[in-house]
């Protein structure tokens, strides 16, 4: 082999661990990414509390830290903007647990017991649930209208 090639294939090799290299570190700087994101409401019937429960997948590579989420109705001071991240700093966490081995997703679980004295205090209509997911690697995803669902 020439000195020529063996100089263009190094310089080759080069590059490419270059690319590879900036790669991975642009992926570990991602945002968490939302996915399959519901939400169902219970009212509450006779003795029977009613509930909200929402349930997102939450994928981050340098995985999850925390996931926080807040209900809020259409007719609220949150209809033209939706939250910002500062609104959502005091909100409650959704309790997360692993997918399945190899992934850096999890399941992410919030539910919320509604009572008679609640159902009846709640605007009827249409109603958003907001996320804010933050990564370990302090990355966040703001999504104020993650699911959404109907308080009759």
């Amino acid at each position: 082999m020439s000195r020529r090639i063996a100089l263009s294939v190094a310089a080759g090799v080069v590059v490419l661990g270059g690319a590879g290299a900036f790669a991975l570190a642009h992926a570990d700087g991602q945002s968490p990414v939302l996915a399959h994101s519901t939400a169902r409401y219970t009212a509450p019937d006779g003795d029977r509390a009613g509930s909200l429960t929402f349930v997102t997948d939450v994928t981050a590579s340098s995985g999850v830290k925390s996931v926080k989420v807040l209900a809020w109705p259409e007719k609220s001071s949150f209809a033209e903007k939706g939250p910002t991240a500062k609104d959502m700093a005091d909100v409650e966490q959704a309790v997360c647990k692993p997918a399945p081995a190899g992934t850096h997703t999890v399941r992410c679980t919030y539910t919320v017991p509604v009572t008679r004295a609640d159902a009846q205090s709640s605007p009827r209509g249409g109603w958003h649930v907001s996320v804010l997911a933050t990564a370990k690697d302090g990355t966040t995803t703001l999504d104020p209208e993650a699911a959404g669902f109907t308080v009759g």
